[in-house]
């Protein structure tokens, strides 16, 4: 699958990868602070963003399709980085081809096997009638009925759009997503190691990478640190773009 991509600055090739119903534009300000010391790809992964929907998906057609990424643009020896689902599928590519990647930056995700804790995200973009909203706070009423967090809901909705007979669109593919959330949160399908320079980034205040995830996170990284990011939650990038954009900075350049 070919994905769409955005490219800033000049320099060392490094991959920026989005979680889960987000795309590039979310890394952003992230991507673009990092565009100030490298050439920074920033790519929409499978069934988001402005790249292809599939009926599949899971960790190895995802790692695949950013492979075949490389492939087409000559990229070899690459830093990777990636947020939550981004993270996963990072992690996933540095594990079945270590040879092309030199660091790697993986942000607030473990290698392992989650609850399902997007279940009532779900369900709310599921009650959304598309074709029943005249108006984006439409949505926003509907969805709030599930999904309590004003922030998040506002995340959610930035993939809605108008199409060209006006009718409000998804970005991403939700019948797919809805599908195959099964395999999103389990844990990438390797029993391969990564022995390259490994960064975690753990936000202070999210439970997403825990102490009992040290055994599994240096079994298959075991040249990982783990650095936590002050006053910060599962969305670090942004909230603490300063200080995240800096430890990247540092680890990539060290």
């Amino acid at each position: 699958m070919k994905l769409y991509a955005n490219h800033w600055g000049q320099g060392r090739d490094v991959i920026s990868l989005h979680g889960l119903f987000g795309s590039q534009q979310n890394l952003g300000t992230l991507n673009r602070n990092l565009a100030k010391q490298f050439r920074v790809h920033g790519l929409d992964v499978r069934n988001h963003g402005r790249s292809p929907h599939s009926d599949d998906m899971n960790y190895k057609l995802m790692a695949k399709d950013v492979i075949e990424y490389f492939d087409d643009h000559e990229l070899h020896n690459v830093d990777l980085l990636g947020h939550s689902m981004g993270g996963k599928i990072a992690m996933t590519i540095a594990l079945i081809v270590p040879e092309r990647i030199r660091k790697l930056v993986v942000m607030d995700i473990a290698p392992v096997e989650y609850d399902h804790k997007c279940d009532d995200v779900l369900d709310g973009l599921s009650s959304i009638d598309l074709g029943a909203i005249k108006k984006r706070s439409d949505a926003d009423s509907m969805l709030a009925l599930f999904v309590k967090d004003s922030d998040v809901r506002l995340f959610l909705l930035k993939n809605l759009y108008r199409d060209k007979n006006e009718n409000y669109q998804w970005l991403f593919n939700l019948n797919s997503i809805q599908k195959h959330y099964c395999e999103i949160v389990k844990t990438p399908p390797t029993d391969k190691v990564f022995e390259g320079d490994t960064l975690f980034l753990k936000g202070e205040d999210s439970d997403y990478i825990l102490p009992e995830h040290e055994g599994v996170v240096l079994s298959l990284f075991p040249n990982a640190t783990v650095k936590v990011v002050p006053g910060a939650g599962h969305w670090l990038h942004a909230q603490q773009p300063d200080l995240v954009a800096h430890s990247i900075n540092s680890f990539l350049k060290s």
